[in-house]
């Protein structure tokens, strides 16, 4: 974003909404920035995103990344970072800017393939740190995390299974306080291109694990 004062406002706004903003004024330093790390999402300023270099350099680096450009008029037809940016007028509001930011980091991810398995909450490892998995599928994880004393999930982390001796490495999709009277967060994960033998001891723990509903289904039956 080329105007600093609204840069620090969309990125506190950002941070606590739990993600990870990270600011770039200039296009050269954006440029920087995107040849660095990977990123989910780019923020910019309509009026600057057409100009070289960010053009080819968002699309050389992920060509489907989402893109939000905020202006009160989109740039020239084609001169975008990502082929479907969505835009945002200005002055902004951030109830809007959210709804946005959730709709462009769905679109930026496939849709979910296989069925999402809801389970008994286990034991698991993320980072080093203790935690919980919620629900899983081929594709992604639900984890729970206590929030007290515990730095927020960076964009890529991995999760372990100690007890099953399956580990894989996960991406970051979203992240926020649960709803119960627990001062915990929840994070929703997608798989990365793991190892085969990663994913098939993934697949056997799906397969192994009951779902929630089973088990209820059984506690509940006559003796």
């Amino acid at each position: 974003m080329s105007d600093r004062t609204e840069s620090a406002v969309l990125a506190q706004w950002l941070d606590e909404d739990g993600f990870e903003p990270v600011r770039r004024p200039t296009r050269s330093s954006a440029v920087e920035e995107m040849r660095a790390r990977p990123f989910d999402l780019l923020i910019a300023d309509a009026a600057v995103d057409g100009l070289l270099p960010l053009r080819p350099e968002g699309r050389a680096r992920r060509p489907l990344t989402p893109a939000i450009l905020i202006g009160n008029a989109p740039p020239v037809r084609g001169e975008t970072v990502t082929n479907q940016p969505m835009y945002l007028a200005r002055p902004l509001e951030r109830a809007v800017l959210s709804c946005y930011v959730v709709m462009a980091v769905l679109e930026g991810n496939p849709q979910r393939r296989s069925e999402r398995k809801l389970v008994n909450p286990f034991e698991a490892v993320v980072n080093g740190v203790p935690a919980r998995i919620l629900d899983v599928s081929i594709e992604g994880v639900r984890i729970e995390m206590a929030r007290e004393r515990r730095v927020a999930l960076p964009p890529y982390f991995t999760v372990r299974v100690p007890l099953m001796g399956v580990g894989v490495n996960v991406r970051r999709v979203w992240a926020r306080a649960s709803t119960g009277p627990a001062p915990t967060l929840w994070y929703g994960g997608s798989l990365l291109p793991n190892r085969s033998t990663a994913i098939q001891g993934w697949k056997s723990l799906i397969e192994t694990m009951p779902s929630a509903l089973s088990t209820a289904n059984i506690k509940t039956q006559p003796v």
